[in-house]
């Protein structure tokens, strides 16, 4: 990592057992840093995390195991699973892994299997056209999507030269922090992920 990517960074499932395989899974994170699961939201705070609709189908019968079996502690078991994986494309991309690791516990919880209602999949909840842009050709392969993912954040570190904004950037999108003049977007949930997300990559 070169010096001023090092200075860079330093400046800056609970258990949930699915009553249908075509259940929605939704997580809520409290002021206290508290995350919460489940299939039934009781407020507008929970973010809609995996959803499953009724033709979804995985690749391969190995990462359906690993979907109907997530609970907290397959999170550790992915963490260490995909940590030589997260290290190498944080080799490769310049970037510090607890960084990496800390995107991608907020964004699917160490989940291969996780996709958003907006269309977001995989351990770094690509987008289709973030996933053409960068060459990743199956988002729930796990070192595909880590590869494409660490590219986009250093990418858009690259961009801002401030983590807090690249933060902001892989949620909100890097076109939404520059019209609001490179600040982070007065967006509830980008302001929430920002803060959770270092939250995370302190404690790393």
């Amino acid at each position: 990592m070169n010096s001023l990517r090092l200075c860079l960074m330093l400046g800056t499932l609970c258990g949930l057992a699915a009553s249908s395989a075509q259940a929605d899974v939704y997580k809520f994170v409290d002021a206290s840093g508290h995350v919460y699961y489940t299939d039934k939201p009781r407020h507008s705070g929970f973010r809609m995390i995996i959803h499953t609709p009724p033709a979804f189908m995985y690749s391969s019968s190995r990462a359906m195991r690993r979907f109907a079996s997530f609970s907290n502690g397959t999170l550790d078991k992915n963490r260490q699973e995909y940590a030589p994986l997260i290290n190498a494309a944080a080799d490769r991309y310049d970037l510090d892994p607890g960084l990496l690791h800390a995107v991608i516990r907020a964004e699917s919880a160490y989940n291969p299997g996780a996709m958003s209602n907006k269309g977001a999949a995989g351990l770094m909840q690509l987008m289709p056209g973030t996933a053409d842009r960068y060459g990743v050709r199956d988002r729930f392969n796990p070192q595909d999507n880590i590869d494409g993912g660490a590219r986009y954040l250093s990418d858009l570190l690259d961009m801002f030269s401030d983590v807090r904004l690249a933060v902001a950037a892989y949620n909100s999108g890097e076109n939404t922090v520059k019209r609001f003049g490179n600040q982070i977007p007065p967006i509830p949930e980008t302001q929430e992920y920002v803060d959770r997300v270092l939250t995370y990559y302190r404690r790393n």
